[in-house]
């Protein structure tokens, strides 16, 4: 019952963030999205922060895992960019990052999770790189890296504000730089 009560709690507070925002998150609303007392938020997380950190936990996890699956079946380049450039998270991202902007604890654990996530990222693409003959000194991988995940996170970003200008001839520059250095299938 805990567990379940517990994972119920979760749900309710991710969904109410995802659908209207970190501040609609209230141990009330919680409460009562998940059919159950306000009360019981509290029992079960000492602190809003910890609700928080537990609903960024699960997320960020399976985010890995999910990354970890795909890149380890489908270890190419465009593989790694498609994956980057999945604009599903981007609400629930800049929610956190907003929350992150005003809360120590929240920031510390999307810095923590940001650096596994990137080493897991760069162990991939350096080993798509070299693959396909691309040498460290012509591209450094963490480079690559920064430059892939910081232009997926800004169209995904612009793309959730209805800002597109330029966006069709980046993607079509970064199809077309892929597929010189690795051929569609």
């Amino acid at each position: 019952m805990d567990s379940k009560t517990r994972a119920q709690l979760v749900d309710a507070a991710e969904q109410l963030l995802v659908e209207e925002g970190y501040a609609a998150v209230t141990s009330r609303r919680v409460g009562a999205k998940a059919g159950l007392k306000p009360q019981l938020v509290h029992y079960y997380f000492r602190t809003m922060d910890d609700l928080f950190v537990e609903i960024f936990r699960r997320r960020a996890d399976e985010n890995l895992a999910r990354f970890e699956r795909t890149a380890a079946a489908h270890g190419s380049l465009r593989t790694l960019w498609q994956l980057n450039a999945d604009p599903r998270g981007a609400v629930f991202t800049i929610e956190f990052v907003a929350l992150a902007n005003h809360r120590k604890q929240i920031r510390a654990e999307i810095a923590r999770y940001a650096e596994r996530f990137r080493a897991a990222q760069l162990h991939r693409l350096t080993a798509a790189l070299a693959a396909d003959g691309v040498a460290a000194e012509q591209i450094p991988p963490i480079a690559a890296l920064l430059m892939m995940t910081g232009l997926a996170q800004v169209l995904a970003l612009e793309q959730m504000l209805g800002v597109t200008a330029g966006h069709d001839d980046t993607l079509s520059f970064v199809d077309n730089l892929l597929h010189r250095l690795e051929p569609a299938p």
